[in-house]
C-alpha cells in the first residue's frame, strides 16, 4: 500500500472515531478493514478516475482543473455539509452527496464514508468523475429531480460517438443521451432538499423555453464544447468533448452576458443607465449555493481618479426559514424571500443617480459584471476560510469578472 493511501486511511479512520456517529450492527464504530472494504465494493462499481488516466491522459487532465473534479474537496462544500448535517434537516446524510458524489444512490448504506471522506479535505474516492457519468444508462425525468439509471456490472462505458476503438479495459457503446441536456439535469435542475419550494426554487428557469434550446443547443454544446484531439492516448485524433465544463471558471463566463452603458449629465445630477442583457439560456446565476450571486459594480472616479461614487445591483435569491428569518441555506428555506435573478435571455436595465463630480474636466465611469464572492454568516465564513486554510484553496473569496464597460466622460462647462 503507498504511503499517500495509507496515511488517507488513517485520517479516515481518525475522523471516524473521533465523530463516533456511524455504528454498524453490534454499535461499534467502523475498521479500518471495514471501511476499507466498502471503500473497494464502490471502486469496484463505480472504478477509481485514476485508473481512466491510463488511457485517457487528456480528458482527464482536462476534468482535473474544472469544478466537477473538487465536487467533494472544496472548502465551501465541507462547510456546507457541515451546517446540514447540523441541521434539523440533515438526518438524510446521502443528500448532499447524491449530486456531489452521485453514486451514493448505489450505495446508500455507506453514506456516512462518503462524509467522512468529504470532511477529511482529501478524499479518496470520487465526487463526479468518469464512472459517475459514463455509466448512467438513462434519466427517469419524471422524478423530481431527474433521476439517473446507472448500468453497473456489464463493464460497459457509454458515450456520445460512434467511432469508439475497441479496447482491452472496457466495452464503450454510442447513447444519444450524451448529446443531451438529460444527462446534466440529475444534479442542475433542483435541489432536492428545497423540492417543497416547487417553481420558486427552480436553478435553470425556463431554459427549456429559451431561443437556445429552440435553436438546437444542449447544454454540452457550451459547456462541453467540440474539440479535436485523442479521446485515448495514441488514438488518431477525432472530434471530441472538453471536459474542462467551463462555466463560472473558464472563459465561457465572458459570454455569458452583454453591457450596455449610457450616462448622462443634467447640471448638478448624473445618471448612468445600464442594459443588462443575458446571454445564456438558463438562470443567471443558478441559485445553488444561494451565495452565488452575481452583481452588477458601478464605480465613478472624479479629480485625480478619486472614487466618488459606487453602488450595486445583486442578482440572487434569498430564503427565509420556519422562524422568518433571512438564510443563505435552501435546506433551511421554507419560502423565497426575495428572487433578482436574470431569467434566461433577460435584459434588465439598471438606473444609478449620483451627484455630478466637481472640480474636474472629466469623470470615468466603470461598470462591471462579476460573480460575486462568497457570503453569508460569518460563522459560515470563518468555516470556509478554515477549511481553506487545510490547502485545498476555493475561487470563493474574489469576486470573477464576467464582463466590463468603461467610459471617460467630458463635463461640459
Amino acid at each position: 500500500m503507498g504511503q499517500s493511501k495509507y496515511m488517507s486511511m488513517v485520517r479516515l479512520v481518525a475522523t471516524t472515531l473521533t465523530c463516533g456517529v456511524l455504528i454498524l450492527s453490534g454499535g461499534s464504530p467502523p475498521t479500518l478493514a471495514q471501511d476499507a472494504k466498502a471503500q473497494s465494493l464502490i471502486e469496484k462499481a463505480f472504478p477509481h478516475s485514476n485508473k481512466c488516466k491510463r488511457c485517457h491522459e487528456r480528458v482527464y487532465e482536462e476534468w482535473e482543473t474544472s469544478p466537477l473534479s473538487k465536487s467533494i474537496h472544496s472548502p465551501a462544500f465541507r462547510a456546507s455539509l457541515d451546517a446540514y448535517l447540523n441541521s434539523p434537516a440533515g438526518k438524510d446524510k446521502a443528500l448532499c452527496f447524491r449530486c456531489h458524489a452521485p453514486h451514493v444512490r448505489e450505495f446508500s448504506n455507506q453514506a456516512q464514508l462518503f462524509v467522512d471522506q468529504a470532511k477529511s479535505g482529501d478524499p479518496s474516492l470520487d465526487g463526479v468523475a468518469c464512472a459517475q457519468c459514463h455509466l448512467i444508462k438513462q434519466v427517469d425525468r419524471a422524478k423530481h429531480p431527474p433521476e439517473p439509471k446507472y448500468e453497473l456490472g456489464s463493464k460497459t462505458l457509454y458515450g456520445p460517438y460512434k467511432d469508439f476503438v475497441q479496447n482491452l479495459a472496457h466495452q464503450s457503446m454510442e447513447l444519444g443521451l450524451f448529446q443531451k441536456s438529460d444527462l446534466c439535469l440529475n444534479c442542475h435542475q433542483s435541489v432536492p432538499s428545497a423540492t417543497n419550494l416547487g417553481k420558486a426554487n427552480d436553478l435553470l428557469g425556463n431554459w427549456d423555453q429559451s431561443q437556445a434550446v429552440k435553436s438546437g443547443k444542449e447544454c454540452q454544446s457550451c459547456h462541453m464544447p467540440e474539440q479535436v484531439g485523442e479521446s485515448a492516448n495514441g488514438e488518431k485524433k477525432r472530434k471530441v468533448a472538453n471536459h474542462t465544463f467551463p462555466g463560472r471558471i473558464g472563459k465561457l463566463r465572458q459570454e455569458a452576458a452583454k453591457l450596455d452603458v449610457q450616462t448622462k449629465i443634467d447640471g448638478e445630477k448624473t445618471t448612468v443607465t445600464v442594459k443588462v442583457q443575458s446571454l445564456v439560456p438558463h438562470n443567471l446565476p443558478t441559485t445553488h449555493p444561494a451565495w452565488a450571486m452575481v452583481t452588477l459594480d458601478l464605480s465613478v472616479k472624479g479629480k485625480n481618479l478619486r472614487t466618488v461614487f459606487t453602488d450595486s445591483r445583486v442578482y440572487g435569491r434569498t430564503y427565509a426559514d420556519t422562524k422568518g428569518q433571512k438564510t443563505i441555506f435552501d435546506f433551511e428555506a421554507a419560502k423565497v424571500l426575495e428572487d433578482t435573478v436574470l431569467k434566461p435571455e433577460e435584459t434588465r436595465v439598471e438606473t444609478f443617480t449620483f451627484p455630478t463630480p466637481k472640480d474636474t474636466r472629466t469623470f470615468d465611469v466603470d461598470v462591471t459584471l462579476n460573480y460575486g464572492a462568497i457570503a453569508g454568516p460569518a460563522p459560515f465564513l470563518q468555516r470556509v476560510e478554515a477549511e481553506s486554510s487545510k490547502g485545498s484553496q476555493d475561487p470563493v473569496f474574489q469576486p470573477i469578472e464576467i464582463v466590463k464597460r468603461s467610459e471617460n466622460i467630458p463635463v461640459m462647462k
